[in-house]
């Protein structure tokens, strides 16, 4: 929106679809009215030349009975009047009623109230008019000289903008400019005066600056901001001068003004790379971080941390630091804590992993204390994760955290606790000398468990690796006292008949090894009737989740008491106390099978568990050394194969990230020199520069570098047709939230268009910022017209309208072109992103809009079906490339993809090649799509219905 239609709609309440006056009732008010009469009326004659109504006849009624009146409110709607008014003739000459109105500025540059003199000065920047300006230099100049700074610092800009767009008014600005900034107190005034000197004479802009260097902390923080402009655009002008003024920018740090450090940190780091200066730099960022409240600003200078990382040679200076970005963590807010973990993570060595891991270990334990945040949760998960990583890149470290986290275990939350199962799972198999530990911290906390998922990985670790008689013992005992009293069946029956007294019924004891001398084990209960009953809900944790009919976790248990037993008829010679061992596992065996299949549980067990528990009691049964190998050694070669793959497939991510920092180079590669190239191989000079740069900058993308005039080409949209009066077409430039409309508007009649306005509306969540102002077109002549567009989510938005004119002395109604829609591609929206499977479950069991698109192309390549999606959605595979390779004639991979606006987008693609239709036939199924947004998964689904279908053609 202009600066008069800002003002005037902030005036004016008159409804812009409400009927508008005719001209002779708006002269009779302008003329007779009083002066409440005169407002209202001055007003409806702005917002009818807004929308392009012309009122010729009324221009000197304003000047005969408006532009006298010294009402402020008038004075505010005719600054806004004059500068829309049309104040030239259809040839360009300047209109003569315009020379009374030049005597009205002149007066009102005189004027004793401030506020309109300095209201006149700002009107008078947006003056194209060298005739009506010229008259009125020599009150300008004196209003340099007023008392009251709001007319100095508006006069400075006046005289800026007259300089530029019209030097010969003001050959000595600068000079003039310069005099006033020596003497001068005023900030605000000092401010707009050294701003000038910046782009109109640089070199006096120095001198000042030099005249005053130490005194710069003394200043404001607008005028320290336009130093740190100066001293930016200098020194990387011309490099010599740093040495001058990298001082200045030194002392600019400890500046009082957030906005002041942010700049000078940042053009500290671009000025020098020494190891001081980027600490320096990087400092200054953590006192921002830490002091600022708006987490908006903490994310902002968290990701100018993040670039100095990229840096190679500032990463060993950054890691100096760990310790003071670790302070961040205090904020509460989620995001913020996120990325100063990673910042973190990637900035360890082994020189302060050691403190970081101290650091972190007191941050988990604040969250077991804290229950009140909502996101306290998550926190832990990503506490546990970066201790998880720590862990894994420094295997000293483990010994430490593995103890703090297996507490976690017992959590509430479950995902925490996952996180925490899935770094011991990996520990205990790549750290052998931290399995005994992480046994008996385990048998700790396996009876407070209280998730089954928790419990049934803890069965498997277990089961896994205890490996000394002792442990194996154990983990029986523990299993007897996690399902209770035996048969389970009986004991449930007598419990509900009442048959049992309350001082006879049974709870839950102290563990205890019950071993007899011949190693069986005792037929005591590992319950004791010392305490009442339990209530319903505090049964045995695995007891509670076989009665609530979850069956899987007994699956679980009878392959870990299957391999348990196996690996102690190992280790034990005697026969009769490996019979007893195998007859006790058997039993609990056989009794959750009888649980299942009565009517006790909320769910009957199923028919995949009855063959899982059935097989394990047909193994133990035969002991053979086949199954011994199957279950006790082929099991953990999966997960170590698993966690290789892991592992490459990170070292793989890593080495992609490093070779997109580090541009390499060989020795013998040629250097090529622009002015030795012949014209033959290169398009233009500029095209080859474009290519050197980016080469420069390590951008791989040398295709449309070589050619950017055909990727503009590609985003230019036709509005019009050839034959039309006017025709138009658009190059869309998108730039993250802002979308950029520059309209070529061409005049292919012979007639003069006035008031050619280009109106525009959109569809979706965009939103048109300003109007575009009316031209004037020659015959045959054209324009270019820009219109800004806010956009506010990932969603397909359409942008329409149409272009109106009116033709030089036609009596007729005003012309109208109807323009071609403009679609904006969401693709300008969605990057690539990563996330855990844990992470993607999730939220694909939140998100409740999904989307389901049928596959319909004649791609008959699986792996190239699933890299065309990749390619038109800009979607992440998260399925690895193993699982992915191969041939088998189906094929199932999980995508992931985020916005700009923070929106996650999850796609799961189901395809597979029917071979019963021969080798030619296209590949079939479905992909579907779900977000948290109805839009997303809408306009997801349709980029990939329009992209299967361009590669059908």
């Amino acid at each position: 929106m202009t600066a008069a239609e800002n003002v005037c709609y902030t005036l004016i309440n008159v409804p812009m679809d409400s009927e508008p006056p005719s001209e002779i009732s708006l002269k009779n008010d302008l003329e007779k009215g009083d002066v409440k009469l005169k407002t209202e009326a001055l007003k409806k004659v702005i917002i009818m030349i807004l929308n392009g109504e012309k009122l010729p006849g009324l221009l000197m009624t304003i000047i005969r009975f408006v532009l006298p009146l010294q009402d402020h409110t008038i004075k505010k709607l005719l600054l806004v009047f004059w500068e829309i008014v049309p104040k030239t003739t259809p040839d360009g000459r300047l209109l003569q009623e315009m020379i009374l109105v030049c005597d009205a500025y002149r007066k009102d540059l005189q004027h004793p109230n401030e506020f309109i003199r300095g209201s006149t000065l700002r009107f008078l920047c947006k003056l194209k008019e060298a005739e009506l300006l010229e008259p009125l230099m020599p009150a300008i100049r004196a209003c340099l000289e007023h008392r009251h700074s709001y007319v100095r610092r508006n006069a400075v800009l006046a005289i800026y903008t007259i300089y530029r767009n019209f030097e010969h008014l003001i050959p000595d600005a600068p000079e003039l400019i310069h005099d006033f900034l020596v003497n001068e107190k005023d900030a605000s005034c000092k401010r707009n005066a050294f701003m000038m000197l910046i782009h109109a004479d640089q070199d006096r802009a120095l001198d000042y600056l030099s005249t005053c260097i130490d005194q710069v902390q003394t200043f404001g923080d607008i005028l320290q901001l336009v130093i740190v402009e100066l001293i930016y655009k200098v020194c990387h002008a011309n490099p010599s001068e740093r040495a001058r003024f990298i001082r200045c920018i030194y002392n600019l740090l400890q500046s009082s003004s957030p906005a002041v450090k942010y700049e000078a940190a940042g053009t500290l780091v671009t000025l020098s790379s020494a190891p001081t200066a980027i600490k320096a730099a990087a400092q200054c960022y953590i006192d921002l971080i830490i002091k600022e409240s708006d987490n908006n600003v903490k994310l902002i200078v968290l990701d100018r941390l993040i670039e100095l990382k990229e840096h190679p040679s500032h990463e060993r200076v950054l890691q100096d630091l760990v310790m003071d970005i670790l302070r961040v963590l205090s904020t509460p807010d989620l995001e913020v804590r996120k990325k100063t973990l990673q910042l973190a993570l990637d900035l360890v060595s082994s020189r302060n992993v050691e403190e970081l891991v101290i650091v972190l270990k007191k941050e988990v334990i604040k969250t077991n204390n804290v229950t009140e945040h909502e996101d306290t949760d998550k926190y832990r998960q990503l506490l546990v994760r970066t201790l998880h990583s720590c862990s894994v890149r420094f295997p000293d470290m483990a010994a430490n955290v593995i103890p703090v986290l297996m507490e976690f275990l017992s959590d509430n939350n479950e995902a925490a606790a996952a996180d925490v199962l899935e770094f011991v799972r990996e520990a205990i198999q790549r750290f052998d000398n931290l399995r005994p530990l992480i046994v008996e911290k385990m048998l700790e906390v396996f009876h407070s468990i209280k998730s089954v998922k928790i419990y049934r990985g803890a069965l498997w670790i277990l089961g896994e690796y205890c490996s000394t008689k002792e442990d194996i013992q154990s983990v029986m005992t523990e299993v007897r006292r996690s399902l209770g009293e035996i048969p389970i069946v009986e004991s449930e029956i007598k419990k509900e008949a009442g048959e049992l007294k309350p001082e006879e019924e049974v709870s839950v004891g102290p563990a205890q090894k019950l071993v007899t001398e011949m190693g069986t084990y005792a037929t005591q209960s590992a319950l004791s009737s010392s305490r009442p009953a339990k209530k319903e809900e505090d049964r045995p944790p695995l007891r509670g989740f076989l009665l609530d009919g979850d069956f899987f976790v007994a699956a679980s248990l009878a392959t870990t008491l299957t391999k348990i037993a196996l690996r102690y008829v190992s280790l034990v010679q005697e026969k009769k106390k490996q019979n007893s061992f195998n007859a006790e596992a058997m039993l609990l065996m056989a009794t959750i099978l009888h649980l299942g299949k009565s009517s006790l549980p909320k769910k009957p067990i199923t028919d995949d568990d009855v063959d899982r528990i059935s097989l394990c009691l047909k193994v133990l049964s035969e002991c053979s050394p086949l199954m011994n190998d199957i279950f006790n050694k082929e099991c953990r070669q999966s997960l170590s194969q698993m966690l290789s793959a892991k592992l490459e497939e990170e070292k793989l991510s890593q080495k992609k990230e490093s070779e997109k920092r580090n541009v390499t180079v060989q020795p013998d590669d040629p250097i090529s020199f622009m002015q030795l190239t012949a014209k033959n191989e290169m398009s233009s000079k500029e095209d080859q520069f474009q290519l050197s740069l980016l080469a420069a900058m390590g951008n791989t993308q040398r295709k449309e570098a070589a050619d950017p005039l055909a990727s503009k080409l590609n985003k230019v949209t036709q509005l019009t047709g050839f034959s039309d009066p006017v025709y138009a077409e658009a190059y869309v430039h998108v730039n993250q939230y802002d979308i950029v409309l520059d309209v070529l508007v061409v005049n292919q009649t012979s007639d003069t268009l006035q008031n050619c306005t280009l109106e525009l509306a959109t569809l979706g969540d965009l939103k048109l910022v300003e109007k575009p102002s009316p031209l004037t077109l020659a015959p045959h002549d054209f324009a270019n017209i820009k219109a800004n567009v806010k956009v506010a989510s990932t969603e397909n938005g359409i942008i329409f309208g149409n272009v109106v004119y009116d033709v030089s002395g036609a009596a007729s109604d005003r012309n109208c072109v109807v323009l071609s829609d403009i679609h904006i591609d969401i693709m300008d929206y969605i990057q690539p992103a990563s996330c855990t499977d844990a992470e993607f479950r999730q939220m694909w069991a939140e998100f409740e809009w999904e989307n389901k698109v049928t596959v319909n192309t004649n791609i008959i390549d699986l792996n190239e079906y699933l890299q065309h999606i990749l390619k038109s959605t800009n979607m992440k595979c998260l399925t690895p490339e193993k699982a992915l390779s191969g041939y088998c004639g189906f094929m199932a991979a999980n995508l992931y993809a985020r916005s700009i606006f923070g929106e996650d987008a999850l796609a799961n693609v189901s395809i597979e090649k029917p071979i019963h239709l021969g080798p030619e036939a296209p590949v079939t199924g479905h992909i579907r799509i779900r977000a948290k947004s109805q839009g997303m998964a809408l306009s997801l689904g349709d980029k990939i219905n329009l992209s299967q279908k361009k590669a059908s053609l």
